[in-house]
Formats: C-alpha cells, structure tokens, sequence
C-alpha cells in the first residue's frame, strides 16, 4: 500500500497507509467513539469540513452496503483509523470499505495510533489537519494544515443541503411535515414516514412564507454541519415560524432554534461525536444512551431570562442537551434521536413531536 501522512497545525505528524483516494485533503479533525456504524457516519453530511477519526481500533470488519448510506453521497473530509479489515464478513456486506472510499474520492489512512491521537485532541482541542500521499516537505505540510479552513466563518450547510424541494411518504396523510434540510440524514424522513407523516423536505434558504404555505402540522429542523452562528438564514426563518406552527429541531437544529429565541452558541473543546453518550432528562430523570455528532453547542446560563426551559443535560460535562419553549409548541435536542448509528432509546422523541402535532 502506498504510504500516507497525517499532519497536524501543532507540528505532529503521523505515518501510515493510504487505503482510500489516493490525493490530500485537509479539515478539522475529531473523534468518533462509536464501535460500529462507519458506513451511517462518513455519509453523514454534519461531518463536512471534518476529517474523522475512529477510536475503536478495527473497522471495515462488516463492509459496506446500499442500506446503511444516510445521505446522497460522503461528506466527511477524511478518514483516520487504526487498522482496516481488508476481508470482511457479513451476511449484509457487498461491498468492501476501501473500495467504498476510493469510489467516493474518501481518503483515508490507516496504521496510525489512533489512541494517541485522540488523547492530544481531548487535551488540546480538534484540531486542522492535512492527508497526504505526496512527498512534500513536513514544514510545508504543517504551514499548509495551519492555513486549512475551520468550521466557523462558512456555510457549510449551503454545500450539502438539497437542491430541490421533495416528498417522502405522500401515501400518509395524517400529518404533514415541513423538514428544512441542513443535511439532514435519511433516517429522520424515514423515522417520520413511518409514523404516519407525509414529508416535503426542502432546502435549508426556504422562506418562512414558502414552509407555511404548504400549511403544515409541524415543520422540522434537521442536523447539519458547521457553526450554527454561519446559517442566519435558517435562525431568521425559524424566529418567523415561532408561535405559528409545532417545531422539533434535532442537533445543529436544536442549535439554530436556540440561536433564534435568543440565547447564544459556542465551540466545544473537542465535542460530542459517538453512540455512547449519557443524557439526563430532567423532568423525569432518566438516563438514555444517545447518538450525537456536535462540535458546538448552547451556552447554558444564555438560557435563563429566555422563554426557554433547559430539558436534558448531558451526564458527562453538563452541556444543554434539550430545550422547550414555555410558551410556544417548540422544542429541541442536541443528539440524535434518530440514531443510525446508535441506540434507539430516544426514538419517542417523534412520538412526542406527533403528539405535539
């Protein structure tokens, strides 16, 4: 295999194999805890601008396959492990993973101590970074991943969000659901679908005029990628449909809807990305096991003179995981209660959201 390097803007440097596209790629990296689930998370467009590194050590043991894609195509920047299996097995798998990366124009590198490097982003912070397979000399490769772009300052949203208005489901007509897609990920719609809701899915500058005069039951505010504070259009449109119609919003969705009743965002240190974390509700206490996928989130005590009520906290940092407008029908989690990958403990959100509906 061809040799690969993996250069950080502190001046460390990695060294493995190239087992996807053959090229360079920059962008911000961060970790993801989750054993499996690699197909459902470098298809997952609130990873554009990143490059991902997988904590668990083997991956590629089950392959690829048609059903598990949860956008139109990969967004993720890159793709970092410790070993890949070249021989999969799986009654699912038709595909192998490094074939799947090279298909796409992923490139990825294995063969690097993952478990060092994610402790220096848990210390430290992500980080900028390039992949390369060239033969560039390293203080031109760390001066270049020094001047990659970050997260904030681009709209990322608008690179993954759909072109065109679609439906999903018109055999259902119980409820009608608006889904403003900031890249939103399949099993949202499907998650939707299947409890009885026709979805229009439209692009993420849609107007407040053009959602409402579809006369929803309910409009839904979906994940995506980047800074929350990048997509003022979206927070404009979501302050126009407060009071007017029921909203649920989910991740960079929780964030925007947060954005939008006042209160404020900021960058986590190294975020939240993996099928593992503990979140408390706090009306009733009880813990579930989430998905999530966030590099920002909501500044807890920018909540407190708001008409918003903080509902779930994550058990590991305190973060706001939850939110609920006091008066209007709104509310908002950070994590993925649509899981894929993940559990599936928090799946009665849209059961709520139906209810509220």
């Amino acid at each position: 295999m061809q040799q690969a390097k993996l250069v950080l803007e502190d001046g460390t440097i990695f060294t493995g194999q190239s087992f996807g596209a053959a090229r360079e790629t920059s962008g911000e990296i961060v970790f993801n805890t989750s054993m499996t689930g690699y197909q459902e998370i470098l298809t997952d467009a609130s990873y554009k601008g990143e490059i991902v590194t997988m904590t668990y050590p083997l991956i590629g043991n089950y392959g690829t396959n048609e059903e598990d894609i949860e956008s139109y195509t990969s967004h993720v920047n890159g793709f970092i492990v410790k070993e890949f299996c070249q021989e999969p097995s799986n009654w699912r798998y038709q595909e192998k993973l490094a074939n799947y990366l090279k298909e796409h124009g992923i490139v990825a590198i294995s063969g690097v101590d993952t478990r060092a490097l994610t402790k220096k982003l848990r210390t430290e912070g992500t980080m900028k970074g390039i992949i390369t397979v060239t033969d560039k000399a390293e203080n031109k490769l760390v001066t270049a991943a020094k001047e990659a772009p970050g997260l904030s300052g681009r709209d990322l949203v608008g690179e993954v969000t759909t072109d065109e208005i679609y439906n999903q489901g018109e055999e259902n007509k119980e409820y009608q659901v608006v889904l403003v897609d900031c890249g939103a990920k399949k099993n949202i719609v499907r998650s939707l679908v299947g409890r009885g809701c026709e979805v229009i899915v439209v692009p993420a500058t849609t107007s407040a005029e053009k959602i409402l005069s579809y006369n929803p039951d309910g409009v839904m505010i979906s994940n995506g990628p980047g800074d929350p504070q990048d997509v003022f259009y979206v927070v404009e449109t979501v302050k126009e449909l407060l009071g007017e119609v029921p909203i649920f919003g989910i991740c960079l969705g929780h964030q925007i809807i947060g954005l939008a009743c006042g209160a404020e965002t900021y960058k986590l240190k190294f975020g939240h990305r993996g099928a593992n974390h503990p979140v408390k509700d706090l009306a009733t206490k009880r813990v579930y096991i989430t998905s999530q996928n966030h590099g920002f989130a909501i500044k807890a005590d920018s909540v407190a003179d708001l008409d918003l009520e903080v509902t779930h906290i994550n058990i590991n940092d305190n973060t706001v995981e939850g939110i609920k407008h006091k008066e209007y029908p709104v509310f908002s989690v950070q994590y993925h209660p649509e899981a894929s990958p993940g559990p599936e403990d928090s799946h009665y959100l849209f059961d709520e959201f139906i209810e509220l509906m």
